[in-house]
């Protein structure tokens, strides 16, 4: 693997506005770890599971899962090399990906706390294809064989390729906005 480029050092000015800012606009900000986080803060994303077999089982919590091809099927996401999931991903030949339902709030608070036992009850799973933990109830799982890992600042963007899974669950998808975790509205 090499090394991240130091992005922070390609980074231009902020160009000179000669207009005001329309409506809803603020004047722009330098970006920033705080900046960024803001600004996501208003997009809604989907809430995923991501798990790993290693010694034991691993997993977190993660907003950053997108489809990235149809052919070969391959996703990505992306896990901070800080997270106590990271030195068994890093390694995994093999991950699961959970899409969960609005009923899961719970579990999803359960793999995004530090330091939980997150496959202790009440968690419910199975070891799956190439011994992957599938968690019980989701919307949909797959098992993806990791194909890459691309350094990106303090992250890795891991890309899988789905090789077996599950779209049959029922329900509606967990969504994350705000810093909380919510249902879609009718």
């Amino acid at each position: 693997m090499t090394a991240s480029p130091d992005l922070a050092a390609d980074r231009p000015a902020i160009p000179h506005q000669s207009a005001a800012p329309g409506p809803g606009l603020g004047a722009p900000r330098p970006a920033t770890p705080d900046l960024l986080r803001s600004v996501f803060r208003q997009h809604a994303a989907g809430v995923a599971v991501i798990t790993a077999q290693g010694d034991r089982p691993v997993g977190f919590t993660a907003t950053s899962l997108s489809s990235v091809a149809a052919e070969p099927p391959l996703i990505s996401f992306g896990i901070g090399t800080s997270s106590s999931s990271w030195p068994v991903v890093s390694e995994a030949s093999y991950v699961g990906v959970h899409v969960l339902g609005e009923h899961q709030r719970e579990l999803a608070a359960t793999f995004a706390r530090s330091g939980a036992d997150r496959f202790a009850p009440p968690t419910r799973w199975r070891s799956g294809p190439w011994g992957v933990p599938v968690l019980d109830g989701v919307l949909a799982w797959l098992v993806c064989r990791v194909v890459a890992r691309v350094p990106a600042g303090d992250h890795r963007i891991v890309i899988a390729e789905a090789v077996a899974g599950d779209p049959a669950g029922d329900g509606r998808p967990l969504l994350y906005h705000q810093g909380r975790f919510n249902a879609l509205r009718d």
